[in-house]
């Protein structure tokens, strides 16, 4: 009999140890008896009949996840490849584990489709230049469609978006291309800046050299008329002798050089006769002529 009981006992301490089931923080628990959902229950130690009764642990906490490169279609017909990483977190543990067979996925089915919806209204140039506004959209699309699996989207965001390797070269060329334009033109300007600065520089060299030499000129004619003018004072100021002295200086100054030439005043031409040079010559010629 003790041994029964012994047993018993130990039996009694499995099944105890078989039924005690421990909760994590941050999660439900659903409690199934022989397959159908009996109750929810909270984090922490919970007691199941053993072999009749089963827990599911679902996870309350946010759920980061990454949806694969996948392609769409412009509204020009244009193939780009975009790929989205998201935040959920499970809301109600019931939906998320008995409304569907994959909750996740549904999910991930339903921002697809409405990702290619915004994008097949957009044309390629459109679509790769609102990655915000595409965000914003698809947001505002999903909004609590998910409720009914139990799941709430935080967050949703596009990471790229990339067209296909042959409109990527494509637009690489135009890119170069544009590029080439843009530098050109720069070059140019550039020249034809420099040129203008140069021309202008020139001319103001000659402007600047064209005034110095004016006033360079203008300073010479005030001098010149300065000294005129203080000549002409001194001269007016000047008494008969200083032009007479002036003139003998003159007249001694012809009459030292080589020249045979006779200045005589015109008040003394009529002595002229009395120079014997000028005597000699007149006698000369007074004695060639033929007599009558």
């Amino acid at each position: 009999m003790i041994i029964v009981r012994i047993l018993l006992i130990v039996l009694v301490l499995i099944l105890l140890a078989a039924g005690i089931r421990i909760v994590p923080q941050n999660s439900e628990g659903l409690i199934e008896t022989l397959g159908r959902y009996s109750r929810t229950v909270k984090a922490g130690p919970t007691l199941l009949i053993p072999f009749i009764q089963r827990l599911r642990k679902v996870s309350l906490a946010l759920q980061p996840l990454e949806i694969s490169k996948y392609s769409i279609i412009t509204k020009d017909n244009a193939e780009i490849t975009t790929s989205l990483t998201l935040n959920y977190l499970v809301t109600d543990s019931y939906k998320y584990f008995y409304n569907n067979t994959d909750s996740v996925e549904s999910m991930v089915q339903l921002i697809r489709g409405h990702l290619r919806d915004i994008i097949g209204r957009m044309e390629l140039n459109e679509a790769l230049g609102s990655t915000s506004q595409i965000n914003a959209q698809l947001s505002d699309a999903i909004g609590d469609l998910t409720d009914i699996y139990g799941i709430r989207v935080v967050r949703v965001n596009v990471d790229e978006l990339l067209p296909s390797p042959e409109i990527q070269k494509a637009m690489d060329k135009q890119l170069t291309a544009d590029r080439e334009k843009t530098a050109a033109i720069a070059r140019a300007e550039g020249e034809a800046r420099n040129i203008e600065l140069t021309t202008k520089a020139k001319n103001d060299a000659l402007v600047a050299t064209a005034k110095a030499k004016a006033e360079a000129i203008r300073t010479q004619a005030d001098a010149d008329a300065y000294r005129i003018s203080k000549l002409e004072e001194a001269l007016s100021q000047a008494g008969e002798g200083y032009f007479r002295n002036q003139s003998l200086d003159s007249f001694n100054n012809l009459a030292a050089g080589p020249n045979n030439l006779i200045i005589l005043d015109k008040d003394e031409i009529g002595d002229l006769g009395k120079i014997p040079a000028a005597a000699q010559i007149w006698d000369k010629s007074s004695q060639q002529k033929p007599q009558a």
